[in-house]
């Protein structure tokens, strides 16, 4: 039932566009493996073997962490709605910081510099292999809106909250690897 593919085609690109959610799912050699949810509205396909999202400030920064080890990343999208399809993205992934010359360039060429209040980084990932698989045992949900919490928090904050929540929560990660990202956020504040 698995296909495999060497790139995203057209058909992925548009099924991507459909859906509300992505899940992405990292892990170092060592340590706890990392799954999060993240909102499509960051996502993007910028050509047919690499990807892109913005990163939200959250919690921890498991994700940067594994990245700066293997790098190993897998983007995987499910159809909740219609189509009955598993699609996984998979290959090497790089944390590109806020500050830093690549995260402006990627921000100007594939956001049209709209930076939302709250990201932390740009996440690239080069694809290695695309999957698809039947989705037969996804169940069905409806999409009802997003929820405004994390914009909401990251308001309250502010920049210099947001920052200062960055040097403390998301500089390690929960295994004590570094995230890479506490260099980048220190000089838009310092």
């Amino acid at each position: 039932m698995a296909k495999q593919f060497a790139r995203i085609e057209p058909a992925h690109a548009a099924f991507i566009g459909q859906q509300h959610i992505f899940f992405t799912g990292s892990a170092a050699a060592t340590g706890r493996v990392n799954i999060s949810p993240r909102e499509i509205g960051a996502f993007r396909v910028l050509d047919p073997t690499t990807v892109a999202y913005l990163d939200q400030t959250g919690s921890g920064n498991e994700t940067a962490a594994h990245l700066r080890l293997p790098g190993r990343l897998t983007i995987m999208f499910c159809g909740f709605e219609n189509v009955p399809v598993i699609l996984r993205v998979y290959g090497k992934g790089r944390s590109l910081p806020r500050g830093t010359a690549e995260y402006a360039a990627l921000l100007a060429t594939g956001y049209d510099n709209q930076e939302p209040l709250g990201v932390r980084q740009i996440i690239r990932l080069d694809v290695e292999l695309v999957q698809t698989s039947c989705g037969y045992g996804v169940p069905l949900f409806d999409y009802r809106e997003e929820r405004p919490t994390l914009r909401r928090w990251a308001e309250n904050k502010g920049e210099d909250g947001l920052a200062a929540y960055r040097r403390e929560k998301n500089v390690r990660s929960i295994d004590g690897f570094d995230t890479g990202v506490a260099a980048g956020q220190l000089a838009l504040t310092d």
